[in-house]
């Protein structure tokens, strides 16, 4: 999957870890990721926190989708930092999933929880990389 995610690499996300339910990826922080305010953009710490949870539920041949997240933002993050987000599976019943993603900063300390819903489909997962 991740070798088909241009967005996660154009934002620069590097996967630190993958096992079956989980995920650790990581981003630093670049001055076009800011906002107005000189902190980082919330859409940022999203896409991060859903790529790691995306990682996390796609350990089987067919594609599995967000049906739905919520994101709590905790503290402000800036330019230069590096954020990672550990995406566990909490629940798994047939087609349908519960994850919660813990994004941290730097020194561990919690910048946001994400919780994704996912639904698995019936499409098989692409086989091929995006060139």
């Amino acid at each position: 999957m991740m070798k088909r995610d241009r967005a996660s690499a154009a934002l620069g996300m590097v996967v630190e870890h993958t096992e079956p339910g989980g995920a650790i990826v990581s981003m630093l922080i670049r001055d076009d990721m800011l906002n107005g305010f000189d902190v980082t953009h919330g859409g940022m710490v999203f896409a991060l926190a859903d790529t790691a949870f995306a990682i996390a539920c796609n350990d089987d041949h067919h594609v599995t989708l967000a049906a739905g997240a919520d994101i709590s933002f905790l503290k402000p993050t800036t330019l230069g930092q590096t954020l990672t987000a550990t995406a566990v599976l909490r629940t798994k019943s047939g087609r349908s999933g519960l994850y919660d993603v813990r994004v941290t900063d730097e020194h561990n300390v919690p910048i946001a929880e994400f919780r994704g819903r996912s639904r698995t489909t019936n499409l098989a997962t692409p086989t091929r990389a995006h060139n």
